[in-house]
Order: C-alpha cells, then sequence, then structure tokens
C-alpha cells in the first residue's frame, strides 16, 4: 500500500529552501499592505504555509483563509472563482502569488468575485518577470538609494506552462498594462503598484473598490 504524503511533503511552501530571506522580506509587505488599511475583516486567499495568517491573528486581526486545497486546511475551502461569501463581507482581501495558477482567460473572472466580496480593499501580488536593474547606493552625507530601473531592451519570452503559472507578468502577451487594465475593467482602483526591491519577482498591487 502507498503511504499518501502529507501536505509538508507534498507543497513546496513548506521545503526548507522556500522561505528565503528575500521571500520574508515579501512577507514584510505582504503584512504591511494589510494593516495599513486598518482592517476589521481579512479574508486571504491562498493559504501557502500559513505564515501570513498566523502573524496576523497573533495581532488579534480576524482573519479567515481560503484556498481551493483542503490539505492545506483553509477555514474555507472552493475556487476563488465562485467565492462561498455575501457581497462586501471583508474589508481587505489578500491575494499573493495566486491568480497565476488559472489560465488568464479566467482572470478577469476572479477579480470580478474578489471585487464584488471586498468592502473596500484588495491586496494583490503576482509574478514579474521583467528584466530590471537594480541600484543600491549609499553615500555619505547623501540620501541611500534604492531603485528599480527597467532594461529598456526588454525581451519578452514566451511563456511555457510549468505545472504551477499559466502566466506571468513580463511574458510575451501579458505585459504590465494588460493587467492593469483588466485590473482597473473588474472595478479596481490602482492605488500603487511596485516590485519588491530584495525579490523583484513579486509585484504588489494596492487597490481600492469602486
Amino acid at each position: 500500500m502507498i503511504k499518501s504524503k502529507s501536505p509538508e511533503e507534498k507543497y513546496h511552501y513548506f521545503k526548507g529552501s522556500y522561505d528565503s530571506k528575500e521571500r520574508f522580506i515579501s512577507y514584510w509587505h505582504q503584512i504591511n499592505e494589510i494593516i495599513s488599511f486598518e482592517p476589521e475583516k481579512i479574508l486571504e486567499i491562498g493559504v501557502g504555509n500559513g505564515f501570513i495568517s498566523k502573524y496576523l491573528k497573533g495581532r488579534n486581526l480576524n482573519v479567515i483563509t481560503f484556498d481551493v486545497e483542503n490539505e492545506l486546511s483553509p477555514d474555507v475551502a472552493g475556487s476563488v472563482l465562485k467565492l462561498p461569501f455575501v457581497s462586501e463581507s471583508f474589508d481587505v482581501i489578500a491575494c499573493y502569488e495566486v491568480l497565476e495558477h488559472l489560465p488568464y482567460s479566467q482572470f478577469s473572472k476572479a477579480l470580478k468575485e474578489i471585487h464584488r466580496v471586498s468592502q473596500k480593499h484588495v491586496v494583490l501580488s503576482l509574478p514579474d518577470v521583467t528584466t530590471v536593474y537594480r541600484i543600491n547606493m549609499e553615500l555619505p552625507r547623501i540620501r541611500p538609494i534604492k531603485k528599480l530601473i527597467n532594461h529598456p531592451f526588454h525581451r519578452p519570452a514566451q511563456h511555457v506552462f510549468d505545472g504551477e503559472h499559466y502566466w506571468e507578468i513580463g511574458k510575451t502577451s501579458y505585459p504590465l498594462k494588460r493587467i492593469e487594465l483588466d485590473i482597473r475593467q473588474s472595478g479596481l482602483k490602482i492605488i500603487k503598484t511596485y516590485r519588491v526591491f530584495e525579490f523583484y519577482y513579486h509585484r504588489f498591487f494596492a487597490l481600492e473598490k469602486l
């Protein structure tokens, strides 16, 4: 009889190499964007290894976790394409590194469901492979300079499904402008978008419901 794998064995979230120093910096941004809105009730779509929800709950914030995978023990299981919550149930919805796991044809539908369930704010992060130069300078008597500059001759590669991601920002057919347009057309205003300096594969979007 073949023993079934535990979640810790099955999912890469629990492997030692997953939680790098750079990823912990991304965790800081994930948490900071949520608490900056001073929410009373939060929905986290995509449980991952549970780090974010555990931290927020440790600060006595009301967090409901949601995931398609029952094995990850979310509070509620289901599809982001049909969220089992009444409209405007949550002050903030956080959806980090999730929507690229859906075919892009379903991106707008997922956004509209998130828009429906959000009362005010949404925070997304998505993978961005656009080539950048990273500038980090510290000189005496001058304010430190930290900046990401897009490569002027970035050549988008064709995305090939790797068993995980159906698409990524910066690949052929998925420029940032297209993603931003679909976000706005779902009824969400882009307050800001940025890439994490230390982990620029992650692009964040802080959004407000219109």
